[in-house]
């Protein structure tokens, strides 16, 4: 998919469920950390999604698992900004910057990137308004509460729908005030961000109050904790507990998923649409 066969998707009447493929290359992300810290094995898996039916490829250089320290805006655009520019030099698949730092989507959009996916929902760095306003790119809108270092220490709702529509309706609303228009944006609920497992389940059985809102819905619940805590398993041996996650998500109303095995989970997505009613 290119960044303008997405503003055609998004313009239209089209239902079906778009993939995110992850791109980790950071040495230390939860399920992936090293495994595509070279460059070329990082473009080799971002092609190799893209043939297992990757819509978008998400790139981030900077790991947001629980306990994660920062790393440097030099650093984070060293690590993506020569994968970007090589992929993009043999695909034109929509790219995805995962940061949270206004300089380091500046040069990703610049070497060929056309989507922005904040975990912070654009409040770590006040800057990251500007430039998707300056760029005219979609952004994904995250909640998460805390930061990665801290967001996983007894987290705490009162009421996690009801907080987490607020927490949508009030960034919606910041965007809009600064010209970013909503069909630029995109809510994720932040499956795994400063939530227990309970919560994970709530937030993809109930996820329609997000739908409600009227941007696309994106979840990326791939090998997280959520499920290997129910499972009892590993990272890399939580396909089926995904599956399945990605299903019920499907079913209740995502249009975007984020996941790790792209094409499995293609397939799950394709069965999980002919049983899903209004999706085509």
């Amino acid at each position: 998919m290119t960044h303008d066969q997405y503003i055609e998707w998004r313009s239209s009447e089209d239902s079906s469920t778009l993939i995110m493929g992850i791109l980790n290359v950071t040495p230390d992300s939860f399920s992936d950390g090293g495994e595509f810290i070279s460059i070329e094995s990082a473009i080799k898996h971002a092609l190799e999604m893209e043939k297992e039916g990757a819509h978008i490829i998400d790139i981030g250089g900077e790991s947001s698992r629980p306990g994660a320290d920062p790393v440097s805006v030099e650093e984070e655009i060293e690590r993506v900004v020569p994968v970007i520019k090589k992929i993009r030099a043999q695909s034109d698949i929509m790219i995805s910057i995962d940061t949270t730092k206004a300089l380091v989507a500046i040069e990703a959009i610049k070497a060929g990137a056309s989507m922005v996916n904040d975990i912070s929902g654009m409040t770590f760095d006040e800057k990251m308004i500007d430039v998707v306003k300056e760029f005219n790119v979609p952004i994904v809108i995250m909640h998460m509460k805390g930061s990665p270092k801290t967001m996983q220490t007894d987290p705490v709702y009162h009421n996690l729908i009801q907080e987490i529509q607020h927490y949508f309706e009030e960034r919606i609303s910041y965007a809009k005030s600064h010209q970013i228009k909503k069909d630029q944006i995109i809510l994720d609920p932040g499956i795994g961000f400063g939530k227990t497992v309970e919560d994970n389940f709530i937030l993809i059985r109930d996820m329609r109050h997000f739908t409600e809102l009227g941007c696309p819905v994106l979840v990326g619940p791939s090998r997280k904790s959520f499920i290997g805590r129910t499972l009892d398993l590993p990272e890399n041996d939580r396909l089926e507990g995904t599956a399945a996650a990605v299903t019920a998500s499907v079913m209740n109303g995502a249009k975007i998923i984020r996941v790790h095995d792209v094409k499995e989970m293609s397939r799950v997505i394709k069965i999980s649409e002919k049983v899903t009613p209004n999706i085509v």
